[in-house]
């Protein structure tokens, strides 16, 4: 374990924390779909389903993506624009895109092969740190740390309070409290206690590690203070859980990925192959298109073009 900052360090108890969390799991643990599975193909597709995208979506989705595209070489194979129309409700259709160019790549470079350590699958289209990580530990059961929401959530509270850590410190930590030869079990058990108990408004009661989280201390401790002055008042959500509920309040509509994501939906549409006009396309974004609107439309297109998502075929497009 390397030493690391005093406020990042886990307590000299971690293996009563692994023991608590990983019991825990192993009773409460819901019953999801890739975790019956370690085909990496399988874990790649389910990992990048679920960013940015709910679990109770995602079940559904999943089934039917693969029933469409079994295998990596069904992915790697199927016209773009049939991934594009598989991804239809799933949203940041990028992802699907850059999932399909990372199939090919482990065909074409690999063998049809996923590569095993970490720097060769974060070198494939799309895959960055938390992808790779969780390939490398769900589907080759390697003792990995990583991070994705709910893993910084958990470990930010039971090991960092009150000092908000960089990314490199967390993910620092998240490596150095993975057990020994039980790094799927870990990884699956946090990320599940995010997801369910320690969730932005946490249910503390319901935690198993709630004697060893400084988070939980600390607000304990804030709620006594606050009792002994007589007013028996929570303490205020952390600013960092303040700022992302004021980030999930922003605007979604008329923003960038709004309408790239309605450009997208509005090409899924249409029958295999067909085209739509430039301007047909803009008056199907908005209501009063006009044609002081084509710069920012040929814009649009142009950036989703960039990222593979449709072709343009000069004043018509389509799904590539």
């Amino acid at each position: 374990m390397s030493p690391m900052h005093q406020n990042s360090t886990p307590p000299a108890d971690l293996p009563a924390i692994w023991q608590a969390l990983l019991g825990w799991f192993a009773a409460s643990g819901r019953d999801l779909p890739w975790r019956h599975t370690r085909d990496p193909y399988r874990i790649m597709v389910s990992e990048i389903m679920l960013q940015q995208t709910q679990v109770d979506r995602v079940i559904s989705k999943y089934h039917s993506f693969l029933a469409a595209f079994p295998t990596l070489e069904a992915l790697a194979a199927a016209p773009t624009a049939e991934v594009i129309r598989a991804w239809a409700g799933l949203g940041y259709n990028r992802r699907a895109v850059n999932m399909q160019r990372a199939a090919r790549v482990v065909l074409a470079d690999h063998g049809g092969q996923f590569p095993r350590d970490l720097p060769a699958l974060l070198a494939l289209p799309g895959i960055g740190r938390y992808t790779a990580g969780a390939i490398a530990c769900f589907a080759f059961e390697q003792d990995v740390g990583f991070i994705d929401t709910n893993i910084r959530r958990v470990l930010q509270r039971l090991f960092a309070e009150p000092t908000a850590l960089p990314e490199a410190q967390l993910l620092a930590l998240a490596e150095s409290a993975v057990p020994p030869g039980q790094g799927w079990a870990w990884n699956q058990a946090i990320m599940e206690l995010g997801a369910l108990i320690c969730i932005p408004a946490p249910a503390c009661w319901r935690c198993p590690a709630q004697r060893w989280c400084r988070d939980y201390a600390a607000r304990r401790a804030a709620d006594e203070l606050a009792f002994e002055a007589g007013a028996p008042t929570m303490p205020a959500a952390p600013p960092r859980a303040r700022a992302l509920a004021e980030r999930r309040a922003a605007p979604y509509a008329g923003s960038s990925r709004f309408f790239r994501g309605r450009a997208i939906d509005t090409l899924r549409a249409l029958p295999a192959g067909q085209s739509l006009g430039i301007a047909a396309l803009g008056a199907a974004l908005k209501d009063d298109f006009g044609a002081g609107d084509m710069p920012w439309l040929l814009a649009l297109v142009d950036g989703l073009a960039r990222d593979g998502l449709l072709e343009r075929d000069g004043d018509a497009v389509r799904l590539p």
